[in-house]
């Protein structure tokens, strides 16, 4: 299950995690942003204990994705240590996806 995050509870989320985190920065009404769910929901549950995954609705969190200069949706980035580590945009497949996480992890 991937676990939606806000404005209220993003920060404390990255500095509580104690392995490195990926959040799907997506919007109700992105067609791609749909098509990307089943990777994510795919990857959190492959990496789960090696990585938290987690989705938050740029309409709902606006002032995160401001602060990220998230542009377009889906943006996923990973972050280690509360720092952000890698990211990419759009529709990806799960091989795509799994070797952006596996990088991270390295």
């Amino acid at each position: 299950m991937v676990n939606e995050l806000t404005d209220n509870n993003f920060q404390d989320t990255l500095q509580q995690a104690s392995v490195p985190v990926l959040v799907d920065f997506s919007a109700s009404w992105c067609g791609p942003c749909k098509a990307l769910a089943p990777t994510i929901d795919k990857v959190a549950a492959d990496y789960e204990g090696r990585m938290e995954v987690y989705k938050l609705d740029i309409d709902n969190a606006a002032n995160t994705a401001a602060s990220l200069g998230i542009m377009s949706v889906p943006t996923c980035v990973f972050f280690k240590d509360g720092k952000e580590v890698e990211r990419f945009t759009g529709n990806a497949d799960l091989r795509t996806v799994t070797g952006h996480v596996d990088r991270v992890l390295s």
